[in-house]
């Protein structure tokens, strides 16, 4: 049984080699210079949201994305460890109120992925 597994592992190796297309090096340069930080559906969300508006708040950001407040928060938490966005907190009578921004560095970051993307969006169509 243990060799009927493994040649039908090994076939579904090489079936998988063959149906994926080598990437062109103009792909794969495009492809590595991707900013994995806001490359995530989330943070790019909160990153375009926040290059569109002045400024949200955290009730504003989550009613927009749809998200939880956990999953907003932690996303949110990474952007403003990175730079990207500036988070201020305050208080609107006794309600806690949080603010975000993009920050200049996170401004650039979304410029230049967006700049990425396209780039390989014209090689493939090139291709």
């Amino acid at each position: 049984m243990a060799a009927k597994s493994g040649a039908f592992r090994a076939a579904r190796e090489e079936k998988s080699k063959r149906s994926i297309p080598a990437a062109r090096p103009a792909e794969t340069a495009v492809a590595a210079n991707f900013d994995r930080l806001i490359h995530e559906r989330t943070r790019l969300a909160i990153v375009s949201a926040l290059a569109v508006n002045p400024s949200l708040t955290f009730n504003e950001l989550k009613q927009l994305l749809g998200a939880s407040d956990g999953n907003l928060s932690v996303h949110a938490r990474k952007l403003e460890d990175a730079g990207y966005i500036a988070c201020t907190k305050s208080f609107a009578g006794r309600l806690p109120k949080t603010e975000f921004k993009l920050a200049s560095a996170g401004r650039r970051a979304l410029e230049k992925y967006l700049d990425h993307m396209e780039a390989l969006i014209r090689a493939t169509r090139e291709g």
